[in-house]
């Protein structure tokens, strides 16, 4: 039989009580950083192969690499691979078994937000 009901029931209930843990906003942002350090990827090597093939097509993509919106690029580039790395550090550290109880949980996902962005800071200052 036809559920006569469903015109009526809230379609996502969870949705407008559910609150989002840090745990699982940096997990979403894991994913995210993999897939955006796809992006800076493949301009890098937009760039060598550039290089490679001649000074026409270098100076076409170094002007777009260092134009603002590829300065743009690569520096969240940079953001997301230390983003990414010390995430996957702290995965590495779960996986021990350890820094699974929601106190030190919480505080290593603060660690790899602020650390990714100190170490961001750093490495721009630096290089």
């Amino acid at each position: 039989m036809a559920d006569v009901n469903r015109g009526k029931r809230p379609l996502s209930p969870h949705l407008q009580i559910y609150r989002p843990q840090l745990n699982s906003v940096t997990s979403i942002l894991t994913r995210i950083t993999g897939n955006g350090l796809i992006v800076g990827g493949i301009l890098v090597t937009w760039w060598l192969l550039a290089a490679a093939s001649g000074p026409d097509a270098f100076a076409t993509a170094d002007g777009v690499l260092t134009s603002w919106f590829g300065d743009l690029v690569m520096f969240l580039s940079l953001w997301a691979l230390w983003y990414h790395t010390l995430a996957g550090v702290r995965h590495l550290y779960w996986d021990t078994g350890r820094g699974l109880d929601l106190k030190t949980a919480e505080i290593l996902g603060w660690g790899v937000v602020g650390g990714s962005v100190v170490l961001t800071i750093l490495t721009a200052i630096i290089v």
